[in-house]
């Protein structure tokens, strides 16, 4: 029988001991990047970059997965809005704003998985940028989720 959704969500005392354990380095004022970012992206490694491209690998850490050890769908949404708005940063531009995300959840990640991460600019029209990312398992080649993601940039002064 199948755990009640008040039950599944409880938080257990393991739960609690996790967030206890928890190091959260202090952040120094001129940093660019947040606790966030910090907490989600820590372990990706760039294999390669192009201009329009980029191609990481990222071993699916246990601060990551939900209580069956997958990968959370609210991880991937991060790598997805993360490693896609990375695909559209300009240096010294304002910081580009996510509008729409659409991911397609085809498979699960488990822990300590070996993840290909793939991302591609797909164009833009004016303000607007899209990307394509998608993460693969690096062993199987099973495709987990692709997402697709746009983004809006306060365009340069002409004057």
């Amino acid at each position: 029988m199948e755990k009640k959704p008040r039950e599944y969500l409880r938080v257990t005392e393991q739960d609690s001991d996790l967030i206890a354990r928890l190091i959260i380095p202090p952040q120094s004022p001129e940093a660019f990047h947040s606790f966030y970012e910090d907490f989600t992206l820590r372990g990706i490694r760039v294999d390669q970059f192009q201009p329009g491209s980029i191609s990481c690998s990222f071993t699916v850490p246990p601060r990551l997965t939900d209580r069956n050890g997958n990968l959370a769908v609210g991880a991937i949404a991060n790598l997805v809005d993360e490693i896609g708005a990375t695909m559209v940063h300009e240096k010294d531009v304002p910081m580009n704003v996510s509008v729409d995300m659409s991911i397609s959840y085809l498979s699960t990640a488990k822990l300590n998985d070996e993840l290909e991460i793939s991302a591609k600019l797909l164009g833009g029209k004016g303000a607007v940028k899209g990307t394509l990312v998608v993460l693969k398992n690096k062993i199987t080649g099973e495709m987990i989720a692709e997402g697709r993601h746009s983004l809006f940039s306060v365009t340069r002064s002409k004057i």
